[in-house]
């Protein structure tokens, strides 16, 4: 699967619990796409999360049924600092 960077922006400081956690996980496992994790702004109105997904419509369409924001869906890659300075060093 693909790996996205997703910027979401909140109107109200954010507030998370684990039932909250367990509804998001639910919905998006029926859309198959897997939040791997998130960081979040000192004011909690903003979070950066990476998901893997098959693309960003499915992503969209989870966070449609969690009603909550995908502001931005951006494709990435992966760069591990740890294998680039072991690959030099062969």
């Amino acid at each position: 699967m693909a790996l996205f960077l997703i910027e979401r922006n909140f109107a109200e400081a954010l507030e998370v619990d684990a039932d909250g956690v367990s509804s998001i996980i639910a919905v998006n496992d029926d859309a198959n796409v897997r939040w791997v994790y998130s960081f979040l702004s000192a004011d909690k109105r903003k979070t950066y999360c990476l998901y893997e997904a098959p693309s960003a419509e499915a992503i969209r369409e989870a966070a449609r049924r969690n009603d909550i924001p995908a502001d931005v869906i951006v494709p990435v890659g992966e760069i591990r600092p740890e294998e680039i300075v072991a690959a030099g060093q062969n």
